[in-house]
């Protein structure tokens, strides 16, 4: 965070200075994790269901800290507000105020948030400082928290955005408002809040809504819902996919044996190869948006294609792939789940494993509402349609996607349920030779047990 006094985050949060004097200065950074508190930081007390964060004050000081954000009176020097979360997110606003160089880049949808994030980090660093820390810093504690990151040497500033209700985004975006926004799709994901994928998409269309003039909104042109968007915003379109209209466009999309796509891109007249080092069909339009940003934002079109081929992926648990001793191969897609994103995972799984059998581990797809039994189902035909050579549901929930995969005529697969996660890895490593791949995807219900059960000793976190 830039360097504030507790007096000045007095001021902009609503607060009460306690303990210090008004010159003590926060030179470090904000975490509401005690551990993670460094010298000259700020420690903001939550008080959770389990632990207070508060009871950490005198230790978080000790340890160098150089104040508290607290709803009461801690004993150490700091500052009290009413409600930490939005005493945070009026910090945040303060230090967004306070950096007039910076360029906000907020991204919405319904899959592929985190990664593309990541790959418009990695592009836009080329051009500057850049803060898009990994994981999925959505919501309205990580949102905030990933806004006080930056600092007067920081030039690039991406945000992801999440949103559960109408009216979220919007909230998100007056933290800090975006100056390019991008919206990549509009699926089921959350519909059990939403209602309606068209509820979703005004939910998500919020931050179009909220760029300026000056900005740019990076819409998705093969999706219609967000293409749809244009008309809600006043800034610049620049359109990205594969259809003809789109201003920066992928043709000639191959895959390789390992499933990492191929393509050709085009902008303004001009075209280049990229070859991919990630896995997925899906990896070409999260690309394509990352490309039109950093396209919007200034980088030349050859540079941006070479850093498409250098971009990785970064978020732990989101289609990182690797390659165990025994030569099966193992998807690691295990950190959240919904019924868009489970299908991209199934389609990259069913273009690799030619030398092998094709498993894919299903947990439950949470806050599908009433779609819920029919979202699974949805994975489990599609997963039979794939060919793909085992199915494993895991827990209760999840057990309408054998149901799903057992209405398709002439799979021949084999459709199994475990009924937890331990099962499911003892199910899975019975009998696994090289050559197999294994696809492990669930909604943050513990799935990822199944992938560390499967990792290389050595490679487990």
């Amino acid at each position: 965070m830039i360097r504030m006094t507790l007096d000045e985050i007095a001021k902009v949060t609503g607060g009460r200075l306690v303990n210090a004097s008004p010159s003590v200065t926060v030179t470090g950074g904000v975490e509401y994790d005690s551990r993670k508190v460094g010298p000259g930081g700020l420690f903001v007390a939550f008080e959770g269901e389990k632990v207070d964060g508060h009871s950490f004050a005198a230790a978080v000081v000790a340890a160098g800290a150089a104040g508290v954000l607290s709803t009461r009176d801690t004993g150490q020097p700091g500052v009290v507000v009413e409600e930490p979360l939005a005493a945070l997110a009026a910090l945040a606003r303060a230090v967004v105020e306070r950096l007039p160089g910076l360029t906000i880049v907020g991204l919405t949808g319904s899959s592929g948030k985190t990664t593309t994030k990541d790959y418009i980090g990695q592009l836009l660093a080329r051009l500057g400082a850049t803060i898009a820390p990994a994981g999925s810093l959505n919501n309205e504690l990580g949102f905030p928290y990933t806004v006080l990151q930056a600092t007067e040497e920081t030039r690039f500033l991406v945000l992801e955005m999440g949103a559960r209700g109408i009216g979220h985004i919007r909230y998100l975006c007056e933290i800090a408002r975006p100056q390019v926004g991008v919206v990549l799709n509009i699926g089921a994901a959350h519909i059990g809040e939403f209602g309606s994928v068209e509820g979703t998409a005004r939910a998500k269309g919020e931050l179009v809504e909220a760029l300026p003039a000056t900005g740019v909104a990076v819409l998705n042109a093969d999706d219609p819902l967000v293409a749809g968007m244009a008309p809600r915003t006043g800034a610049r379109v620049l359109l990205t996919g594969e259809s003809a209209g789109a201003a920066v466009r992928a043709t000639g999309v191959t895959l390789d044996a390992g499933g990492r796509p191929a393509y050709t891109i085009g902008f303004g007249g001009k075209n280049g190869n990229v070859r991919l080092g990630v896995i997925g069909r899906h990896q070409v339009s999260n690309t394509l948006a990352a490309a039109g940003v950093a396209l919007s934002l200034g980088m030349a079109f050859d540079e941006v294609v070479s850093a498409l081929g250098e971009i990785g992926i970064v978020s732990s648990r989101r289609m990182d792939v690797f390659v165990r001793p025994d030569g099966v191969t193992v998807i690691d897609d295990s950190y959240n789940a919904n019924p868009s994103s489970t299908a991209a995972a199934l389609n990259a799984l069913a273009t690799m494993g030619a030398d092998g059998r094709r498993v894919a581990v299903l947990g439950y797809m949470a806050e599908l509402g009433e779609h819920e039994r029919s979202g699974h189902e949805e994975v489990g035909r599609l997963a039979a349609e794939l060919g793909v050579d085992r199915l494993v549901a895991v827990a209760g929930n999840a057990r309408p996607i054998l149901d799903g995969a057992a209405t398709v005529e002439g799979w021949t697969g084999e459709a199994i349920f475990a009924a937890d996660q331990a099962a499911a890895l003892e199910i899975v490593r019975g009998d696994l030779r090289a050559g197999d791949v294994v696809l492990v995807k669930g909604s943050r219900y513990r799935t990822w047990d199944v992938v560390d059960g499967l990792r290389p000793e050595e490679g487990r976190p």
